[in-house]
């Protein structure tokens, strides 16, 4: 969660301000209603206590009294129990502690997908491959095992050891292995590669505490293979900390810049603005969003918007644009409150309304039912929240930020069959399957991601064995929905494969020519037309 305390620089002037602004009556007033209502809830939690009629657990009604509570107030204030914490915040902290391996649970077995470079599994010699058959001397086969098991049993506290046995094809009998545990680092650019007419792209899937360095390190390695214009996919990307997508759009704007603001009824307004550490404040920049785009990728995608210097393309954006304040309690457990919105730098609130809680969650299913991700014509704004760029360009609140460049969702090659291959998990366990029985084959005729591009097709013959195989498990051949969805069905085989063979970013090159927006943004990319019209630098 984004927490905007981070960098905010409270001045003393604005503190006493605050003061003055709080009249002493309305004070003593709120203070007067605080006890009051503490006092009542301790009361009844007493009465409970003493008088019910069956016995109860205090501490499990108070957090469920907390979470109830919460949700009076708005969709983003959450109650986090001293256990979730953690988990909570591992996504964002950019590592973890544990063997570090990527599996995939196969046939009820642990299948290692991928050592992570450099990590205590690596070291050792685990391979891509192997299937672990028991940890601590327990087996870890069978229908018992799920994605809950194997995470407690592999991951612990850095410089303890875990023992475990691997069946490796090839190999007589189980190989065992005592892993001394470390950080593992959680990637959060899934991808760098280069595109065509030095084109380059990132994509980034959470604003992680090792963002900045990681875009930072993908911009270092696209300029040395020619970048002049760069595509930021922020695609489906939720967000995370606040000071993380302040620090990367400050990538973007030169020194001064005001990146966003935030403000609430208790909260200051706080601007936060770029300084002259920034990157990449040349050439042409395209960000990609879509309706899974929400908070810090709106902040970043907004403010290129609002000065013009780039191109913002796809749909509009989720509209989180409340700022979570977190707030430990006596037992360790944490509320997550919301404390200020966030603004753009033209004055645009991102977050979306909230009046209808119901609402507020089924807000993606209406805008899918209202047509909203086929045609930007559906979506009316009012001149009520209307704002404007540096360029004069005219931009809208109301939650969300609209792109500049709208594009549709891409259904011209989905099909049925292609839906129940993803649903049914068959492109995954095929390719486990394939990659199971032809790894060393395939490792041997491409050493390297650049030779498997040009060199690997799905053929005839392995489009005959999906089929065969996706028959096995419940997918019935569909010859129509062949046609419509060969081209997307081949590139997912070689991308997955690709995958497993070399890394994430390997994927998502082999499929980008089937990346209906991403060949779309290229196409924008190409045409300065497109830059002189929304009247952007370049």
């Amino acid at each position: 969660m984004i927490k905007s305390f981070l960098k905010a620089r409270f001045t003393a002037k604005a503190i006493i301000a605050i003061l003055l602004l709080t009249s002493t009556s309305s004070f003593g007033q709120l203070r007067s209603d605080t006890r009051s209502t503490s006092q009542k809830f301790a009361s009844l939690l007493q009465i409970i206590n003493y008088y019910y009629v069956d016995s109860t657990n205090q501490p499990d009604l108070t957090e469920k009294a907390i979470v109830s509570m919460l949700k009076e107030l708005d969709p983003h204030s959450v109650y986090l129990s001293k256990d979730e914490v953690a988990k909570a915040n591992e996504p964002l902290q950019g590592n973890f502690e544990g063997v570090g391996i990527q599996f995939q649970l196969f046939n009820d077995t642990i299948l290692v997908v991928a050592a992570v470079p450099g990590g205590p599994s690596d070291k050792l010699g685990i391979r891509a491959g192997d299937k672990i058959i028991t940890i601590n001397g327990e087996v870890a086969y069978g229908s018992k095992i799920n994605n809950n098991f194997v995470m407690e049993r592999l991951r612990g506290s850095k410089g303890s050891k875990v023992t475990i046995e691997v069946l490796r094809k090839g190999t007589k009998g189980l190989i065992d292995y005592t892993i001394v545990r470390d950080k593992i680092p959680i990637n959060s650019v899934d991808a760098t590669f280069m595109l065509e007419n030095n084109i380059g792209y990132i994509k980034l899937t959470r604003f992680a505490r090792t963002s900045l360095t990681e875009v930072r390190q993908s911009i270092a390695t696209l300029n040395a293979m020619g970048m002049k214009n760069l595509i930021l996919d922020l695609r489906n990307n939720s967000g995370g900390f606040l000071d993380i997508a302040i620090d990367l759009a400050d990538e973007f704007l030169p020194s001064g810049r005001l990146i966003v603001y935030t403000e609430g009824i208790r909260s200051p307004r706080i601007d936060y603005r770029a300084t002259s550490r920034g990157g990449y404040e040349t050439g042409k920049i395209i960000v990609m969003i879509n309706e899974g785009s929400a908070s810090a990728s709106e902040i970043v995608s907004g403010a290129v918007q609002d000065w013009d210097r780039g191109i913002v393309l796809g749909r509009r954006s989720f509209g989180k644009g409340l700022v979570q304040r977190p707030f430990m309690l006596p037992d360790s457990s944490v509320v997550r409150l919301t404390t200020a919105r966030y603004y753009t730098p033209s004055g645009r609130s991102i977050q979306k309304p909230y009046d209808d809680i119901e609402d507020y969650y089924a807000d993606l299913t209406n805008r899918f039912k209202h047509g909203e991700f086929v045609s930007a014509d559906s979506i009316k704004f009012p001149d009520s929240i209307k704002y404007f760029t540096t360029a004069k360009r005219v931009v809208y609140g109301g939650g969300g930020i609209m792109p500049d460049i709208f594009i549709p969702m891409d259904t011209s090659s989905s099909s049925k069959y292609y839906n129940d291959l993803w649903r049914k998990g068959v492109f995954n366990d095929f390719t486990m399957d394939y990659l199971e029985k032809e790894r060393k084959i395939l490792e041997n005729k491409y050493p390297d991601l650049k030779t498997f591009k040009n060199k690997f097709t799905v053929d005839e013959s392995l489009m005959r064995e999906l089929i065969d195989y996706a028959s096995g498990k419940g997918v019935a051949e569909d010859s129509s929905g062949i046609e419509r969805s060969g081209k997307e069905i081949k590139h997912i085989i070689s991308g997955l494969l690709a995958r497993n063979l070399f890394d994430v970013s390997a994927y998502f090159e082999i499929i980008s020519p089937v990346d209906h927006e991403l060949m779309k943004a290229m196409e924008v990319m190409n045409d300065d037309s497109n830059f002189r019209k929304l009247s952007l630098s370049m």
